[in-house]
């Protein structure tokens, strides 16, 4: 079975390269982040023409998370317990559409789109945080009630867990960038240290691999990205990838997204 996970930056504006990229890649399941739009825009008949079931979950134009799959679509949760929402100081705080779950095979996929904390001082970096420790709580408890659960956590973590996932860490130090805090980092290790593993990571080791960059500043042309889309297997999945890699290409041509595809094969 083969796994993906893709920020595409507004599913109405990509669906033709969304389309194209299933076809070409032939992907069993999609979990696709930054969708964009409501479950009344959602374009279903890209994925239901090419033989997907899929389940999205989206209020208005930010965030929006779903999950296609052509193995099953069961079990559907939007949101997981207790998800923190965000509200700025003085207005109440309200749900975000970043985290959707369905099992699809065998396999308890989440689709996650984690907050962006923006700026290290700033209120979205302690409900980013709030929201990452949460999660990990819930997908802690999911392995050690059953040691063989079949788990990925996949999404856009916003999160660049090793100095080499960022073009230059001097760069974001110097202008304390978010992405490489600390705190981010110990959030993100906490799943990592709970039992899950980056099963992509081992495929795609090589320093400059990067599944991110900035529209602006010439980024991709220049190399300057960051690597902050994973695929977090819990113990049993680990067992079972058999290759991964990470799709610079889809980066490249008019209309990319600035997010790219990162997927794994499972035996």
């Amino acid at each position: 079975m083969k796994i993906a996970t893709w920020n595409v930056n507004s599913m109405r504006a990509r669906a033709d390269r969304v389309e194209a990229w299933m076809q070409k890649a032939d992907v069993d399941v999609l979990a696709i982040q930054e969708t964009k739009c409501k479950d009344e825009n959602f374009p279903w008949e890209v994925f239901e023409h090419n033989g997907y079931d899929v389940a999205h979950f989206g209020f208005n134009q930010w965030n929006g998370v779903a999950i296609a799959s052509r193995v099953g679509l069961k079990g559907v949760e939007r949101t997981f317990a207790d998800q923190p929402a965000f509200g700025k100081a003085g207005k109440e705080p309200v749900q975000e559409a970043r985290a959707i779950a369905a099992t699809c095979g065998d396999v308890r996929i989440w689709s996650l789109y984690v907050p962006n904390g923006r700026a290290r001082e700033d209120e979205h970096m302690s409900y980013k945080l709030t929201w990452l420790n949460q999660l990990r709580e819930h997908a802690e408890s999911w392995i050690t009630e059953d040691p063989q659960a079949q788990i990925v956590l996949a999404g856009d973590w916003n999160i660049a867990p090793q100095d080499s996932d960022v073009w230059d860490i001097d760069f974001f130090e110097k202008n304390q960038m978010t992405h490489v805090t600390a705190e981010e980092r110990t959030a993100f290790n906490g799943f990592l240290d709970a039992g899950y593993a980056d099963v992509v990571r081992p495929y795609t080791a090589d320093p400059g691999i990067y599944t991110y960059w900035d529209y602006t500043n010439l980024r991709f042309p220049k190399r300057e990205g960051m690597r902050i889309d994973f695929l977090l297997g819990s113990p049993a999945v680990a067992q079972r990838v058999q290759s991964a890699y990470v799709d610079k290409d889809e980066r490249r041509g008019k209309g990319a997204s600035d997010h790219t595809p990162v997927v794994a094969e499972l035996s």
